[in-house]
């Protein structure tokens, strides 16, 4: 009875194409948003917003950019943490090379540049696709990792092949404290978020869609493919190097290329696996999983081991578990994560009378 629809009439072009058109559901996402930007910073401590929380909406921004590549427009992606590397890197080299530069537009420029680079890479994605598509992408992964290594330029000539981000100031204010780089973090995401929310649901989404089900039918109904895919390359790329910029920026503040290697790509691809493909709201769902299940299984092993297991024992116990973990729900919801929420709105539309 809480949750239904029914009454609720469009009457206008504007409640028609609203992104969320259920009341019901704008109220929760105003309580959502009202929440994670006033009482979580008041409440959390520096390291929960360090270590947690900031990491957690990153990797969303992350999840996000690959489930519109793969979710959407089903163009397999192994080399989501290249794109995030060029992110980075060039914010890096724009901060510091062009001083006047605000951070913020070095970050919007540095998406520019990681969709360029998604639009070289997504070329062979009209020729190939599935596992095919997947070493290409692969390989734009290696690539990526060895130009940032092999190339000083890149990292300014640093001896140790590592940048450190120049501080974080923008109109007179630095971004120093854990409270301020979280809210940061949380608009960025947040409007990235809803831009993708109401992306999909454009001419765009659509063709993404429509080639992912079938792409000789979409091509038959007018829509082209190959912009199609760079398009969905482009755009990805672009979230994805804006990732990787916050991620050197404001989450870690030193970075080397080999954090952006293959395992975070792999790490981002289980995410929207987990949360859902073909989902925004399965992006930080998979996100959350992934970040938070390691922190739990450590406090449990620490709680019920207390100090008598060694601690590369405990470790590799947590893995054990991690896997069979994604396992499990991988066979019990191979939807993901969101499937289970999309079940549990259903079944409020019919509480407390099922029938």
């Amino acid at each position: 009875m809480l949750y239904r629809e029914a009454g609720q009439f469009k009457s206008s072009y504007r409640s028609d194409q609203a992104i969320f058109p259920i009341f019901q559901d704008r109220i929760g996402v105003i309580i959502i948003l009202l929440f994670a930007f006033l009482v979580i910073p008041m409440i959390s401590s520096e390291y929960m917003l360090r270590s947690i929380f900031i990491p957690f909406l990153i990797f969303s921004l992350a999840a996000i950019g690959l489930n519109i590549l793969t979710g959407y427009a089903g163009q397999l992606s192994l080399g989501t943490a290249g794109f995030m590397a060029v992110g980075a890197f060039a914010a890096y080299n724009l901060v510091i090379r062009l001083e006047w530069m605000n951070f913020i537009v070095a970050f919007a420029v540095a998406g520019v540049v990681a969709a360029a680079v998604g639009i070289v890479f997504g070329l062979p994605s009209l020729r190939i696709k599935g596992f095919y598509l997947a070493v290409v992408t692969l390989a734009a992964q290696f690539f990526i990792e060895w130009l940032f290594t092999a190339v000083p330029w890149f990292t300014n000539y640093s001896s140790s092949g590592v940048i450190s981000a120049p501080p974080l100031i923008a109109f007179g204010y630095e971004f120093e404290s854990a409270q301020s780089r979280y809210v940061l973090t949380l608009a960025i995401v947040a409007v990235l978020a809803l831009l993708a929310k109401n992306m999909v649901r454009t001419t765009t989404g659509r063709a993404w869609m429509a080639i992912r089900d079938m792409d000789i039918a979409a091509e038959i109904i007018g829509i082209r493919p190959l912009w199609t895919k760079l398009q969905a390359f482009a755009i990805s790329s672009f979230y994805c190097g804006v990732a990787g910029a916050l991620w050197a920026f404001v989450y870690l503040g030193t970075v080397e290329p080999q954090a952006f290697d293959i395992n975070r790509s792999f790490e981002i691809l289980f995410m929207i696996i987990i949360g859902g493909l073909g989902s925004i709201l399965g992006s930080f769902l998979g996100a959350a999983f992934i970040v938070l299940l390691p922190i739990a299984l450590n406090n449990a092993a620490s709680l019920f081991t207390g100090s008598g297991l060694p601690a590369d024992i405990v470790t590799n116990f947590e893995l054990i578990i991690f896997g069979l973990l994604i396992i499990f729900f991988l066979i019990v919801e191979p939807h993901g994560l969101a499937r289970l929420w999309q079940i549990g709105k259903e079944k409020l539309r019919l509480w407390p009378f099922p029938y």
